[in-house]
C-alpha cells in the first residue's frame, strides 16, 4: 500500500474516497432506474373527490428548475465559500499557500460528498417508494379519462353504483394513450420536489450556518469536575489568595458569575440569519407549488419534506462538524491505515494525518506558538 512521504498523500486514501464518489454515483443512478420503471396502481373510485382536480400541463417549478435551485445552486454556493473563505482569515495567517489550498479544496469535496448524499439518497428513496405504493395523484382522473360506458368491466371491489360511489375499478378503465402521464398519475407519494429541494436547500442553510458561524449563543462547557456543584447566576467569583510577601496582599473584587456568563457568546449579525434561511424559504415556496398545482396531497408533501430535511441533516453532519462546535470546519479525513474499514477495538477512522509536510499539521491549519502547524492547546 502506497503511503504519504513528504506532502504526498496515501494513494490508498485517495482511492477510499473515489469509491465514496462512485457509492454515491450509484446511488442516483439506481434513483433514475426507478423513474424507468412502471409503478404500482392503486385501484381508486371515479367519485374520489381528492383524485378529482384539473391536470396542469405547466408547472410553476418544473422539474429542470427543481435541478437548477436544489442542486446547481448549493453546488455552485458551497463551492464558492469554500474557495473564497476557507480556510479562514484568522486561520491562515502565516500558512504557507499550499497548505491553504489544500484545506480549501478539502472543504470542497466534502460540502460536494455531503450536498451529493443528500440529494442522490433523497432521489433513490423518492422514486422506489413512488413506485411501490403507487398513490393516485390528485388530477388521476383528468389523466385518466376513464371509460365510463364500460364500467363494469373494471370493477375491482367495493360496493354501490357509478353514480352512487363506493365502487373502486382498476387503472385499465383509463383512456388515456400516453403511458407516461397515466403512470405519473399513480405518484403521488411522496412529493419528489418536496424531498429533493428539502434535501439540497437546507444542507445548503445548514453549510452557510456553519462556514458564517450562525447558531444561537450557547455557554461554553464548564471546566469544572462533574462532581462540582453547578454555580448559579447569583453566585460570585474571586481569584483564590495567592503566596504574596507580607503586606502586599491587596484584596480582590469578587466578580458576579452573571458577568462572565453573557460575556461567553452573543447573538451573529440578523443580516446572516437571513441570508441562511433564504434556502428554506426557497424549499417552502418549491413544496407549496405541489398542493396549488394538484400534483400532491398535503401528506405527501410533509412527509416528502420532512424526509429531505432529515437526509440534508444526516449527510451534512456525515462530513462536517457541529455547527455551534466545529468552528465551520468540515472532518478531516480518514487516515491511510484506515482508509477502508476498522474492526473491532478501534475508536474512529481518524489518527495521524497524512496530510502533513514537515512540522506542520494539515489537518489543523493553526499555527501554534512553538511554530508548528496544529491546535493550540493550554494545559489546565
Amino acid at each position: 500500500m502506497a503511503t504519504a512521504t513528504g506532502s504526498r498523500v496515501s494513494i490508498s486514501l485517495i482511492l477510499s474516497y473515489v469509491l465514496d464518489w462512485i457509492i454515491i454515483a450509484l446511488i442516483a443512478v439506481v434513483g433514475a432506474l426507478f423513474t424507468l420503471t412502471t409503478p404500482n396502481h392503486h385501484p381508486f373510485s371515479l367519485t374520489d373527490p381528492t383524485i378529482a382536480y384539473p391536470y396542469v400541463v405547466n408547472e410553476k417549478v418544473s422539474t429542470s428548475t427543481l435541478v437548477l435551485v436544489a442542486l446547481v445552486a448549493p453546488g455552485i454556493i458551497t463551492a464558492l465559500v469554500c474557495l473564497i473563505f476557507a480556510p479562514g482569515r484568522l486561520t491562515s495567517r502565516g500558512m504557507p499557500a499550499s497548505l491553504i489550498w489544500r484545506r480549501k479544496l478539502w472543504e470542497w469535496n466534502t460540502a460536494w460528498m455531503g450536498l451529493g448524499l443528500a440529494l442522490a439518497t433523497a432521489f433513490m428513496i423518492t422514486d422506489g417508494m413512488k413506485n411501490l405504493f403507487g398513490k393516485p395523484r390528485p388530477d388521476l382522473l383528468a389523466r385518466c379519462n376513464p371509460d365510463v360506458a364500460n364500467l363494469q368491466n373494471y370493477i375491482v371491489g367495493g360496493f354501490g353504483t357509478a353514480t352512487s360511489g363506493g365502487l373502486l375499478v382498476s387503472w385499465q378503465i383509463c383512456k388515456q394513450t400516453n403511458l407516461s402521464i397515466l403512470n405519473d398519475g399513480f405518484a403521488s407519494f411522496p412529493s419528489g420536489h418536496s424531498s429533493f429541494s428539502w434535501a439540497g436547500l437546507t444542507y445548503l442553510s445548514l453549510f452557510l450556518c456553519s462556514k458564517f458561524a450562525i447558531a444561537i449563543p450557547y455557554l461554553l462547557p464548564s471546566a469544572s469536575s462533574p462532581s462540582s456543584p453547578r454555580p448559579t447566576a447569583g453566585d460570585s467569583l474571586s481569584d483564590p489568595p495567592l503566596d504574596h510577601p507580607k503586606g502586599s496582599l491587596k484584596p480582590t473584587t469578587p466578580i458576579p458569575l452573571a458577568k462572565i456568563i453573557r460575556s461567553q457568546a452573543a447573538a451573529p449579525p440578523t443580516y446572516l440569519l437571513v441570508i441562511a434561511f433564504i434556502p428554506i424559504g426557497a424549499a417552502i415556496y418549491i413544496s407549496s407549488t405541489r398542493w396549488s398545482d394538484f400534483y400532491h396531497h398535503g401528506f405527501d408533501i410533509i412527509f416528502g419534506s420532512l424526509m429531505g430535511f432529515v437526509l440534508a441533516w444526516g449527510s451534512f453532519r456525515w462530513y462536517h462538524a457541529p455547527i455551534r462546535r466545529g468552528a465551520g470546519w468540515a472532518w478531516g479525513p480518514r487516515s491511510s491505515e484506515k482508509a477502508w474499514g476498522i474492526g473491532m477495538g478501534v475508536q474512529g477512522y481518524a489518527g495521524e494525518s497524512d496530510w502533513k509536510r514537515g512540522d506542520e499539521d494539515l489537518e489543523n491549519g493553526v499555527r501554534r506558538t512553538d511554530g508548528r502547524i496544529g491546535v493550540e492547546t493550554t494545559e489546565v
